[in-house]
């Protein structure tokens, strides 16, 4: 059975370790009968992708899809499969490069250990490699900065990975790598809330304001951006109200921008920068075609920071658009 390209797609933003243990135990099961029936295979490996599908977390998950596919031969599958893995930890266009040249069948197992004790899926097991060591963690930022983190499951997994920096009171770090991640994957409204959350506490309030502001966009009835204004026209402490006004169009502006610009990886700087040599000859291009190009060449998330500013502004069709484009990016 050959692996199509998002057969093990982001189709759930966020793991179900119940599903995925119940899928693999499914998966174990059906391959211990093959050994007598060669047709259970087939369902073996159906249940392991859906195991990774459910919990692209769990190693045991990724470590039986390849071993069944090793066991049909599936070459092409395998590929597949560590493609898609090192998506989850980062899309590295030089490693994958290189694994064009390798035998699956003779060496997909060891990359595959290879790859996941380097850079484990355990967010609790990675931080041990950083807790204590200044350069691992810039190394870490450093990764964050140039991989194509597009990929709503990689961006669960570094969101999780940059908890950990938090937790270990690096929260200048952790904010700037945070608005790299929801740069390239800005429909995690939760991430957005939480990053609101510090902001806040940190008495940056029109930094919060922007990242509830982003959050309720994105989820509408959380009401996140409203609880926040009210909260900041309370009584404070016994004294008078004290009232507090949003930022101005201008900061607005400024944030979105800020966003468009972090949207792109830096891996892909150049490629972009040779598109848009071609981009400064469009004169007269309107909001549509601009974000018909993005579209085209993958830049939905630029797209929509793009057409969020204008609508900023007052901009009744971009308002129209945004919608649309929320839609795509969710």
């Amino acid at each position: 059975m050959q692996e199509k390209s998002g057969d093990i797609s982001a189709q759930l933003q966020h793991p179900r370790r119940s599903l995925g243990n119940r899928h693999r135990s499914q998966s174990e099961k059906f391959l211990k009968l093959s050994k007598t029936d060669r047709k259970y295979i087939g369902w073996a490996e159906q249940s392991a992708r859906q195991a990774v599908l459910h919990d692209f977390t769990n190693p045991k998950n990724w470590k039986l899809l390849v071993e069944i596919k090793i066991i049909l031969q599936d070459e092409i599958g395998i590929r597949a499969v560590l493609e898609e893995l090192f998506t989850v930890l980062g899309r590295d266009p030089e490693l994958l490069e290189q694994l064009k040249e390798v035998d699956m069948l003779l060496a997909g197992i060891d990359l595959l250990d290879a790859g996941l004790r380097v850079d484990p899926l355990d967010p609790d097991k990675w931080a041990i490699t950083i807790k204590t060591s200044d350069e691992e963690k810039q190394k870490f930022a450093n990764r964050v900065r140039i991989l194509d983190l597009r990929d709503p499951r990689a961006n669960v997994l570094f969101s999780r990975r940059l908890e950990r920096i938090k937790e270990q009171g690096d929260e200048n770090l952790f904010i700037e790598l945070e608005r790299i991640l929801l740069a390239q994957h800005p429909a995690n409204y939760e991430a957005w809330g939480e990053l609101g959350k510090l902001h806040e506490r940190r008495g940056e309030f029109d930094q919060a304001w922007f990242c509830y502001d982003q959050s309720q966009t994105y989820f509408p009835s959380s009401k996140i951006r409203d609880s926040f204004r009210e909260r900041m026209e309370a009584k404070m402490d016994g004294s008078e109200s004290r009232p507090w006004v949003a930022p101005q169009i201008t900061e607005r502006l400024d944030f979105l921008n800020r966003m468009q610009r972090l949207a792109t990886p830096d891996t892909h700087v150049e490629k972009i920068s040779e598109i848009s040599s071609t981009e400064e000859t469009i004169v007269h291009e309107t909001m549509e075609e601009k974000v018909i190009r993005l579209k085209k060449s993958g830049r939905i998330q630029e797209a929509f920071f793009y057409v969020r500013s204008l609508a900023t502004n007052g901009d009744q069709d971009a308002i129209e658009l945004l919608d649309q484009l929320r839609s795509e990016l969710e």
